[in-house]
């Protein structure tokens, strides 16, 4: 239809046409304006038939995806979790064991076998006359934060698995049994314990595709975003874990492609590259196929093996990162080579094109600077020992560590005591180790050439020696000092667990582990006594009838920790960055309010060595 100058000069200008069914062109025109505005909302009705299928098609995503979930539940719970608890219960190992790998794994099974799962699968039954799933969820979500307690656990649970796996045979038969079932699709068990961890954020992310495509007065709506808050919210809770479930992943890959021999899966252990190389032979120059794993910590350089089930490696060298240097060579008949050199071997390497040269040195470059920075991080932690460079070992006296600084052995670890082991000062570092770590014995610069007591790490330095790798070190084996000198909060607190006796221990909130509480005996201590997971536990400072002053407790389930601070002000500081951190976010450093945490360690006496 045109406009009105238009319609007054048709009428003006010319008559209008009959056409033989009676209908005017002017008609005519009218109906196809009609028609054309009908197809419109035609198309407009596809458009929302369209958009309701797509909330439907992520609905149906939502229960497929909860039926697999619920039988790799029920995998864990009624497979792994029960059959393990029954030879434990044979007193093959113990029952805690197999409660402290699988925490709360039931009471997450339950809850999804039998609410979530069935509501999703009714609502799916009668979508046509109640297309929603914003009030099922709303209804069941809070439940969800039982997933705290799973993933603060999650660590511990893989440190548990690795060594019982090693320990017990028959531990390792039931697992290694049960993976073998078609159930288990070729996967380990720390694959499908990965699952849980990673749950949460899936819900997030479909419930916040359905929201998109949600109009915004759908009567769905308010359910579905409420829904969408309280998700996220325990999403937080997994977050942490879920950064390192990726990495988890791929170090439970390379273990299975190093044949299982290789001790690699552990959480302070990160992935960083891998791929292909060519090694240069040190006498002819010949090329060898080889290839890299390089962590933060280590580089491990592999020989392929033949396997039938796909490609195999063998470890031939593992070369720590801490002393090792990265350098561009240039060679007229191998180009685009590269030198690795660490303690333990010096590798000549030829990547496959320059940009693959950039990219590995730039990847090796990296990683060594973020390392030596920690360790830097490490040395400014011990601001009052002056340490003696290796240089200088043996050359300049050192500054003893004291006595009452520590509470076991600085090289083993074991635990000091008045009789059996009674502790000794290197003379050459200042350490304080036990006797069988100073039963060595070497002439010192220093002290006139004279035979001193010294430790085996400066035994073999100064004598040359490489220092054999011994036992890997386990969760709780980070020196005190390392944390105190980058920490949120450190300091001595007084300590009690169910109905133990009080003891005065050293606590330490790291700032890379800011979530977690270390107890250890002593500053300087070199393996924590134990860890306390922040997230998930509630914090009581209450005051009771039979509480020390100035104390607090930490409790979750059945776990209850009691602290006592020295005053009422240090207290506070405590619970400002507790209360934090239990909720899953990072607490800051406090204010001091002119006092320190720490002054009570140094005003410490030094006392005279006992050897």
């Amino acid at each position: 239809m045109g406009d009105g100058g238009a319609e007054q000069d048709e009428e003006h200008s010319a008559p209008q046409t009959v056409r033989t069914d009676g209908e005017t062109e002017e008609e005519k025109d009218s109906g196809t304006a009609t028609e054309s505005e009908h197809r419109s909302e035609e198309g407009s009705a596809d458009q929302k038939e369209t958009n309701e299928q797509k909330l439907f098609k992520i609905a149906s995503e939502l229960l497929q995806t909860e039926k697999a979930y619920v039988a790799r539940l029920n995998l864990l719970d009624q497979e792994f979790c029960t059959k393990l608890m029954e030879e434990a219960n044979k007193g093959t190992f113990p029952v805690d064991v197999v409660k402290n790998i699988f925490s709360n794994i039931s009471s997450i099974h339950t809850f999804h076998s039998q609410f979530l799962l069935p509501d999703l699968e009714k609502r799916m039954g009668e979508w046509a006359s109640k297309p929603r799933i914003g009030d099922i969820l709303q209804k069941l979500t809070p439940f969800l934060k039982m997933y705290a307690e799973y993933v603060k656990n999650f660590d511990k649970a893989m440190e548990l698995l690795k060594q019982w796996t090693d320990r017990s045979p028959q531990f390792k038969s039931i697992i290694q049994e049960i993976q073998t079932q078609e159930a288990c699709g070729s996967l380990t068990l720390q694959h499908h314990m990965l699952e849980p961890v990673q749950r949460v954020p899936r819900y997030e992310m479909l419930l916040k595709d359905y929201l998109k495509k949600l109009p915004e007065d759908d009567p769905d709506r308010r359910d579905s975003e409420k829904s969408l808050e309280i998700i996220a919210t325990a999403a937080t809770h997994s977050n942490s874990a879920i950064r390192k479930s990726d990495n988890l992943k791929k170090l439970l890959e390379i273990y299975e492609l190093l044949g299982e021999e290789e001790d690699i899966v552990h959480p302070s252990n990160e992935f960083i590259k891998e791929g292909h190389i060519l090694k240069l032979a040190a006498r002819n120059t010949s090329a060898m196929e080889r290839y890299l794993y390089l962590f933060n910590n280590m580089l491990l350089y592999c020989v392929p093996k033949f396997s039938l089930g796909g490609p195999k490696y063998t470890v031939r060298t593992r070369i720590g990162v801490d002393g090792m240097q990265v350098l561009e060579t240039h060679n007229e008949d191998y180009p685009h080579t590269f030198q690795v050199s660490g303690k333990e071997r010096l590798l000549e390497l030829q990547a496959s094109s320059e940009q693959d040269k950039t990219a590995w040195v730039k990847a090796f470059r990296k990683t060594i600077e973020i390392f030596q920075q920690k360790n830097e991080s490490f040395k400014n932690a011990l601001k009052d020992v002056e340490e003696v460079s290796k240089k200088e070992l043996g050359k300049r006296a050192p500054r003893w560590i004291r006595d009452n600084e520590v509470t076991m052995c600085m090289m083993c670890k074991e635990p000091f005591n008045a009789l059996t082991r009674r502790r000794h000062h290197c003379r050459a570092c200042g350490y304080v180790v036990c006797y069988k770590c100073s039963d060595n014995k070497v002439q010192l610069e220093y002290d006139g050439n004279k035979t001193n007591k010294v430790c085996k790490d400066c035994f073999s330095i100064l004598k040359g020696e490489t220092v054999a790798e011994g036992k890997k070190k386990g969760i709780l084996e980070i020196e005190a000092a390392q944390f105190s000198g980058s920490s949120i909060m450190c300091g001595f607190l007084q300590y009690c667990e169910k109905n133990k006796p009080w003891q005065k221990v050293w606590c330490v909130i790291p700032e890379k582990e800011s979530l977690v509480l270390y107890l250890y005996g002593a500053p300087q201590d070199v393996k924590a006594q134990c860890t306390i997971p922040l997230l998930g536990y509630s914090v009581d400072d209450s005051v009771r009838p039979t509480d020390t002053p100035a104390s607090f407790r930490l409790s979750q389930s059945k776990s209850v920790h009691n602290f006592s601070a020295e005053t009422e002000d240090l207290k506070q500081r405590w619970l400002k960055v507790i209360r934090v951190a239990v909720t899953g976010e990072v607490p800051e450093c406090p204010p001091t309010n002119g006092t320190n945490a720490t002054e009570d360690s140094s005003t410490q006496e030094a006392s005279t060595d006992s050897s």
